[in-house]
């Protein structure tokens, strides 16, 4: 039995690492496409590439909320809850924007180890609102990932891939650090969101008021770029493809982070520099690698294999708070049995891992 059991949670936490680097791949879809309609098509325009992802999740999200009835629809959601969506629209906007800029100003190393910032955000925001508390084991899986982290930059450094425009320098690693924090922000949000009401209502409001927004930003900042892009069927195509990588990531994302979590996400996403890395020694024929690839490259990617392996191998769990009686579902978690003669509210397991159902979960109490 205790086999049986073992290796039904092994199978679980492999899914859950594979899920992330699904993710993962979709990222570095979004990376090249963007670095071919930069540096070939010189087509700086992150936020029509933004625009374009919120008006699919309209068409496909917001429409679904549109024709359903009763406390689901569009209206209803909008009476009750539209200023906190309109906040979360304007942080996820925000976040994609703030980023994107930054290679304008500071180097590729830069963003790459300050991006991690949204690490440590994501922990403490969850421990603040969402009361997720963690054990030693999940530490000790973060810095494992930050360490590979730290190891591709360093072989960025050792190669040369560290260069970027660098104009200035501080104003770049500020906005990286602010990006990195609206992301924090967002997926904390993300994850409450989806686990007490439900994924399409998340997408449906994003893709409102993140249309709504960017489309105005677009119409301020960005008008004059978009008319100076040279418009042929490789630039459309480039667009389309990018378009669908983030409205994949978009869509999968809160599939994943309800069978994990928004801090298992981020540490998966992690990789996603090195696909980037490993798709480029094909495309950009990134020669200057040389040796150095097989060797620090592959040690960072294992690592943060690794550390993903260490922090999904053990459920994270929720503090006794009396305003909290529900469990996140996952087959690694078990419910927790509290003795009769306790005085204190019921504990309630979050785990990294699990099914997604659409049913309420319960907390057993003796």
């Amino acid at each position: 039995m205790r086999q049986r059991i073992r290796k039904v949670l092994n199978r679980e936490m492999l899914i859950s690492v594979a899920l992330g680097q699904v993710l993962s791949l979709l990222v570095c879809g979004i990376g090249l496409t963007s670095k071919y309609l930069a540096e070939d098509f010189h087509a700086n325009t992150p936020v029509f590439q933004s625009f374009l992802n919120y008006i699919l999740l309209f068409l496909v999200y917001t429409t679904t909320l549109a024709v359903r009835q009763g406390e689901e629809n569009l209206l209803a959601i909008l009476r009750r809850r539209w200023w906190k969506y309109m906040v979360l629209g304007l942080i996820d906007l925000e976040a994609n924007y703030l980023v994107v800029k930054a290679y304008q100003y500071t180097t590729l190393t830069s963003v790459q180890l300050l991006d991690c910032f949204v690490i440590p955000v994501v922990i403490l925001l969850s421990w603040f609102f969402l009361l997720i508390r963690y054990k030693a084991v999940h530490f000790i899986g973060i810095v494992v990932c930050i360490l590979g982290m730290g190891c591709m930059v360093g072989a960025d450094v050792l190669v040369g891939r560290h260069q970027g425009a660098g104009g200035n320098k501080l104003v770049g690693d500020l906005l990286v650090l602010g990006g990195a924090t609206l992301y924090g922000i967002s997926n904390v949000w993300e994850e409450s969101i989806i686990r007490t009401l439900s994924r399409v209502e998340f997408l449906g409001m994003i893709g409102l008021f993140g249309a709504f927004f960017s489309g105005i930003q677009l119409a301020i900042m960005e008008h004059k770029e978009l008319l100076k892009v040279p418009w042929d069927w490789q630039i459309g195509l480039l667009y389309v493809g990018f378009s669908a990588c983030m409205f994949g990531l978009y869509s999968f994302m809160p599939v994943v982070i309800k069978k994990t979590s928004a801090t298992s996400v981020n540490l998966s996403l992690l990789t996603a520099d090195l696909y980037s890395l490993f798709c480029g020694l094909f495309l950009f024929h990134y020669k200057e690698l040389g040796h150095i690839f097989s060797g620090l490259y592959l040690l960072s990617f294992f690592t943060i294999l690794i550390g993903l392996v260490l922090y999904s191998s053990t459920s994270t769990y929720i503090a006794q708070d009396p305003r909290v009686y529900k469990q996140f579902r996952n087959p690694s978690g078990p419910v927790v049995d509290l003795p009769s003669t306790a005085q204190v509210e019921p504990s309630v397991t979050y785990t990294s891992l699990g099914q997604e159902t659409e049913e309420e979960p319960h907390v057993r109490v003796a």
